[in-house]
């Protein structure tokens, strides 16, 4: 994407801070022009691992730098219309191949010293981010295959934070759904009875921090996942928040569908309508009188608690 003038002075210290550090670190890598496709998917899996392991918000790789004097000698690589295997546009073809893919946004900066492609990464969670089938790390600046390096695998595995119980940036109170809100009170009523008249006289912001989806009154992503008005679910990006009800046939056609969005705890009842729960009949051993059964509980093991 190319950035309004408001971020093009944004970018440009961006670029101009990344060249300060002496030569390639794990979570930057520099090239002077363009690389094959192949070799870039690779070079995202490197440097969104190297950036988890590395504590870094990001990790960037930029096309238009001098990797060994790290001045800015432009580029004419077009990531929009460059075409990788299969004559396939390049980034929805690497985008596929990662696994998971954690989200990168590519930004055409119009530095004075000449242009410069700017992919900037999310770091891995929980896992290595690998691109088809193999996940990359980087020693300096050498590209590594982590296989060869499993103490770097073991330590992103072990790194995961949990992202549901971070705060949104950007999220207030206003984005959560006051039906969800209310269901929210009602249910944390029913799971402490006990409490009950203090519930009742509790504002949101009490309410919503002892049931442990905010924090000190500031919106995590569980507060929107479960409570969020729907238009509120582009402020999880790069996340997709969505169930989908898939209706097939016995020979795998898909015949129906539908997709919720949040506030998921309004959304499991209308998720409940579509599935068709059907009786069965059993015989019991010592009786000739059959027992009709659904064929599922409709029940979900945890609520606002």
């Amino acid at each position: 994407m190319t950035i309004g003038q408001d971020h093009d002075g944004y970018l440009i210290r961006l670029v101009d801070e990344l060249r300060q550090y002496s030569g390639e670190t794990e979570w930057v890598e520099y090239k002077r022009n363009h690389c094959a496709a192949e070799l870039i998917g690779e070079y995202i899996s490197a440097l969104a691992n190297e950036a988890c392991l590395k504590h870094k918000p990001k990790g960037y790789l930029l096309f238009g730098i001098q990797d060994e004097t790290n001045e800015v000698v432009g580029t004419v690589f077009e990531p929009y219309t460059k075409k990788a295997k299969g004559n396939q546009a390049l980034l929805p073809w690497v985008s596929a191949g990662l696994n998971p893919n954690l989200g990168y946004e590519v930004y055409i900066v119009e530095h004075p010293d000449g242009r410069v492609v700017l992919f900037e990464i999310n770091p891995a969670r929980d896992r290595p981010i690998s691109f088809r089938g193999e996940s990359f790390g980087r020693i300096g600046s050498s590209k590594i295959n982590l296989k060869q390096y499993p103490e770097k695998a073991r330590a992103i595995w072990t790194r995961g934070e949990d992202w549901s119980a971070e705060i949104c940036d950007g999220a207030t109170l206003d984005d959560l759904d006051p039906e969800a809100v209310a269901m929210a009170k009602e249910q944390f009523a029913i799971k402490h009875p006990a409490q009950a008249d203090d519930i009742a006289q509790w504002d949101n912001v009490t309410l919503l921090n002892k049931a442990r989806v905010l924090k000190q009154g500031k919106v995590t992503h569980t507060a929107l996942l479960l409570l969020g008005r729907a238009e509120s679910a582009a402020l999880l990006s790069p996340a997709v928040a969505k169930i989908s009800w898939i209706l097939k046939d016995a020979d795998n056609r898909e015949l129906d569908y539908e997709h919720f969005g949040p506030p998921f705890l309004l959304a499991g009842d209308r998720l409940q309508s579509r599935i068709r729960n059907l009786v069965v009949r059993t015989m019991p051993s010592g009786t000739l009188f059959p027992v009709e059964l659904t064929q599922y509980d409709f029940w979900v093991p945890g609520s606002i608690a």
